[in-house]
């Protein structure tokens, strides 16, 4: 199976980015793991709700760009689904027994997902109802797919 992540913005502290490594490492013996990273704007600290608008849409359209048609759409959103670590495997699991070789998930920006994207996902994921940085986010959901495969495969993994 083929996951690729897509990202709002650039991981800027280096811990980070050795944790995004780690587990990418990890990973490749599961399947083939890509990063596509989107631009991300440039936020005030209070945005007005036209500001705050305008760049959910500009993030949304670069992150329309490296939507696959045939891939199934995962969007990370504090109001989707919540699973438990084995609940996650078991959907990873009935898609690829369902024919889906591709999974797309999608990590907004500081102010979140554009509405367009949320509503044309093919599942709203939460991982929480806490709210994570999005460059945390990145690690949280690579580390949650590495447990995934390790419980698909039936490999032993800290609880």
């Amino acid at each position: 199976m083929k996951i690729s992540v897509l990202c709002v913005g650039k991981i800027k502290e280096s811990f980070y980015r050795e944790a995004v490594a780690e587990y990418a490492k990890r990973l490749s013996r599961y399947g083939r793991l890509e990063i596509l990273e989107a631009a991300d704007e440039k936020t005030p600290d209070q945005p007005s709700e036209a500001q705050r608008l305008q760049i959910l849409k500009k993030e949304g359209e670069r992150l329309q760009k490296y939507l696959a048609k045939d891939a199934f759409h995962v969007a990370l959103a504090i109001d989707g689904k919540k699973l438990d670590s084995v609940g996650f495997a078991s959907r990873l699991e009935q898609l690829g027994v369902s024919g889906v070789s591709h999974v797309q998930f999608l990590i907004g920006g500081s102010l979140g997902l554009d509405q367009e994207l949320l509503e044309n996902a093919d599942l709203k994921l939460s991982f929480s109802d806490m709210t994570f940085p999005h460059q945390l986010m990145r690690v949280i959901l690579l580390e949650q797919l590495y447990r995934a495969f390790r419980i698909m495969n039936g490999e032993p993994y800290h609880k």
